[in-house]
């Protein structure tokens, strides 16, 4: 009895992208959300912070709607050691060394400005220099998927 082509291969597991903001969740939730945007299904994409938030800056809701994307309805995640181990590759976002760290992960560390308690023309900038790095990430994760 043989078995199929795809028995014998099966389909690789996706991505998965951690992005972590410890006190601003406005900058992970801009972050995933245009990764998801861009990615589709190709890449499992979260946002965690350091503290529970019920809402998400509502400049960045409204910088983001600019762009067509949604996250008016997101609510941040609390951060985790099983979020961390569970992903690919975590993306610190001005966490400094708040974020677990564990042997065999991918770390990247993103500068950005702080876009919290800001308006909506100071978050453009923000939200623009997201996209284009999550683009770039998209380029390094795989093919065709940007």
């Amino acid at each position: 009895m043989s078995s199929s082509p795809a028995a014998d291969h099966p389909a690789p597991a996706r991505p998965s992208v951690l992005f972590v903001c410890v006190h601003n969740a406005g900058r992970s939730q801009m972050a995933a959300a245009f990764l998801t945007h861009l990615a589709g299904d190709a890449v499992e994409v979260r946002s965690a912070g350091s503290a529970p938030a019920d809402t998400v800056n509502p400049a960045v809701v409204e910088a983001m709607s600019e762009s067509g994307i949604d996250i008016s309805t997101e609510t941040p995640k609390i951060l985790t050691i099983e979020a961390v181990q569970s992903s690919d590759v975590v993306i610190t976002m001005g966490c400094g060394d708040t974020c677990p760290v564990f042997p065999g992960k991918t770390y990247l560390d993103w500068k950005l400005d702080d876009p919290a308690g800001q308006g909506v023309d100071a978050v453009r900038p923000i939200r623009d220099e997201i996209e284009n790095r999550v683009r770039a990430l998209l380029a390094d994760l795989g093919p065709n998927r940007a």
